[in-house]
């Protein structure tokens, strides 16, 4: 139960970090924050299959700051 709630703690994190990087492209602080928690398991879905993995939290933190930056980026694409 603690591992699904630092899951989603450092989904919200890294959709707060993924909106900053993009400046602003996204669609809201409330969904920048629901794609960062998705993006948190894309980041570790994506970058499993090229072989790319960390141990510890700031390397939970990097994967899943890419994965809501590329979730972010595709979003934007269709908000257009």
């Amino acid at each position: 139960m603690i591992n699904i709630i630092i899951t989603v703690a450092i989904g919200i994190l890294a959709g707060f970090i993924a909106s900053k990087i993009m400046k602003g492209k996204g669609s809201g602080v409330l969904l920048n924050l629901i794609l960062g928690i998705v993006g948190s398991f894309v980041g570790h879905f994506a970058l499993g299959l090229i072989g790319i993995s960390g141990a510890g939290l700031l390397a939970e933190i990097a994967v899943s700051i890419v994965g809501a930056i590329i979730l972010l980026w595709i979003v934007s694409l269709f908000n257009k």
